[in-house]
């Protein structure tokens, strides 16, 4: 099975159209994420709703949602956002629709659009969900200096935002906002539970800043101190009188904490962490509380994964081989395999081509491609590898299936034998070359070629003594048999080539009514295949590349999606109405 992954997915905007109406202030936002069916059968599922953030046009929600995903599958989510009423219907702001794997192959795995019907971009940022610790934490303030005027206090709640770091330097972002204390120079929050990955992505010496604010019904909150700390940091607190909160250099208070631990794989025996860690570094220690005990940090080493090299900016490369040998019959002939439909229906070289190469292109950062063929003669000659297309790269998929199309065009006489090797060692000089300069960069790139043929290899010995000898190269090879012919020898390939596992074929005609299996197929291989190959050379992932806004591509409005959101008394989202017209309904990418 392809590699299947937690993901968590989460939301902001920017400079949205405020609908409050005249003399009603700024709008409330909060977003509702909707996932879509691939079929126009299936039904939209609401996935949650995130926290409404008073008075601001320029929304950093703290609530996450997480999705289960598979490779090759597609999982397009809508969200839509909203200002809400408490009396009366919520008033639509706008929404976008952002397809999961294309946001996994962006770069920082984050994308951006302008929203339909309203104004302003969303923002939506996919990570790997890890199974992360619960950090338990209970705090109270002491003796915290009033912002409000005379005769009110303030009215107290602490949040945590962590740093990440962009391309243009670190940016704080808020990952949890505690419950406000009404009139209370003296609180006692209630205890929370804080996932570890979102908190401090799992390093419990990753500094984040702890503020408390005076909230006001503005949204307009008022700082009334903050500090520097850790996990480690509020764990080691505990056992000393607390932290002095600063604002502009001076005291303004105290947190104490009553509790704070890690409950989870962290809480396991000295003897179990001893069997299972690996020590990384520390980070800088930050200044502990007085009296306080140091704590060591640890992590569990885990074997690195294909999501992980993606989200450190590994960039997928793929190529394209097309079989043009005279067994595909001639495509002037209704029935053939090359044959132009003239109701402008795909055949099915067309169909593989859009289904596979819409996923895959959304890993490849740059949307250039090359396209190949092989097994046709040009004056005279059989070619075993030649260039489809005017030019040796072509952009995105609509440009690989012009390059086929073309390539009619060119004069070519359709002939054979089928020969894969020049495509094959042509493609892992290319994996290598490509690795080599992003290795200068400090980067990571992987490629694979698709092959598309009608028949079995006229010599599979060669084709797997070929494999065999390029097979440490950077490259997944998936070959992809169009048509009914005898393709036993394309499965010796599979199972057969090499110690090192880089080939897959798949069957085109065991999915032709299911475009979703042929590219869950296509791709049950390749996640382990790159996996390996940097393992077996010690490469280990980047850190996750984390933009900030201004670097993200503000990509434009789509078609809307006629899809009504269904409230509760208390403000909750419970379900979705589609358009009954039949003009809205939603039709996911690459479906034949």
């Amino acid at each position: 099975m392809p590699e299947s992954m937690k993901l968590q997915i989460s939301l902001s905007a920017s400079k949205l159209k405020n609908v409050a109406g005249t003399f009603k202030g700024v709008s409330d936002p909060f977003a509702v994420v909707t996932l879509l069916g691939n079929k126009r059968e299936d039904k939209p599922r609401i996935i949650g709703k995130t926290e409404v953030l008073k008075n601001t046009l320029s929304p950093d929600w703290t609530t996450t949602f997480q999705i289960d995903y598979e490779l090759g599958q597609p999982a397009n989510l809508l969200v839509k956002v909203f200002d809400e009423v408490k009396k009366g219907d919520n008033i639509p702001m706008g929404s976008a629709i952002f397809e999961v794997g294309a946001v996994l192959g962006a770069k920082g795995n984050s994308k951006a659009k302008k929203m339909k019907n309203g104004g302003g971009q969303l923002y939506v940022k996919v990570e790997k969900t890890k199974e992360s610790d619960i950090f338990k934490l209970r705090m109270s303030g002491i003796k915290l200096k009033n912002t409000e005027g005379f005769m009110r206090k303030s009215d107290p709640f602490y949040q945590i935002t962590k740093k990440d770091e962009g391309l243009r330097g670190s940016t704080w972002k808020v990952v949890h906002r505690s419950t406000y204390i009404k009139n209370n120079l003296d609180p006692t929050w209630p205890v929370e539970e804080l996932d570890m990955g979102v908190l401090c992505n799992d390093d419990p010496d990753a500094v984040f800043l702890l503020s408390v604010y005076d909230n006001e019904s503005s949204g307009d909150h008022v700082l009334m101190g903050q500090v520097e700390t850790s996990v480690n940091g509020l764990i080691a607190a505990k056992s000393s009188s607390g932290f002095e909160l600063t604002k502009k250099g001076k005291k303004t208070g105290t947190l104490a904490v009553h509790v704070a631990e890690i409950k989870g794989a962290s809480a396991m025996s000295m003897e179990e962490k001893m069997n299972k860690l690996t020590v990384t570094p520390s980070a800088p220690p930050l200044p502990m509380p007085t009296g306080a005990a140091p704590v060591t940090a640890t992590s569990i080493g885990k074997k690195p994964t294909f999501m992980d090299y993606i989200s450190g900016g590994c960039e997928i490369n793929l190529s394209v081989a097309i079989d043009f040998t005279g067994s595909n019959g001639d495509p002037r002939k209704p029935g053939t395999l090359h044959h132009f439909n003239a109701d402008g229906s795909k055949n099915d070289y067309e169909k593989a081509i859009s289904a596979i190469g819409d996923i895959l292109a959304d890993y490849d950062s740059d949307k250039q491609f090359p396209v190949w063929g092989f097994g046709a003669k040009y004056g005279g000659i059989v070619r075993h590898c030649f260039q489809c297309g005017p030019t040796a790269e072509v952009e995105g998929v609509e440009g690989i299936l012009q390059a086929y199309r073309d390539t009619f065009k060119s004069g070519l006489v359709m002939s054979g034998p089928t020969v894969f090797t020049e495509v094959i060692q042509t493609a892992a000089a290319h994996a290598r070359s490509a690795q080599e300069e992003a290795a200068k960069n400090g980067m990571q790139n992987y490629s694979i070629l698709l092959i598309l043929t009608d028949g079995a290899v006229s010599d599979v010995g060669a084709t797997a003594r070929c494999i065999d000898a390029i097979d440490d190269s950077p490259l997944s090879i998936v070959i992809v048999g169009i048509g009914r012919a005898d393709f036993s020898s394309m499965q010796f390939l599979d199972d057969k080539s090499g110690d090192i596992d880089i080939a897959q074929f798949v069957e085109f005609d065991r999915h032709r009514h299911h475009p979703t299996s042929l590219t869950n197929a296509t791709l049950q291989e390749v996640p382990q295949q790159l996996e390996s190959y940097f393992l077996r050379h010690g490469v280990m992932p980047n850190p996750p590349i984390q933009l900030e806004d201004e670097e993200i591509v503000i990509e434009a409005e789509e078609e809307e999606i006629d899809l009504t959101i269904d409230f509760d008394a208390d403000g909750s989202a419970v379900g979705v109405n589609g358009g009954g017209d039949g003009k809205n309904v939603f039709v996911p990418p690459g479906a034949y």
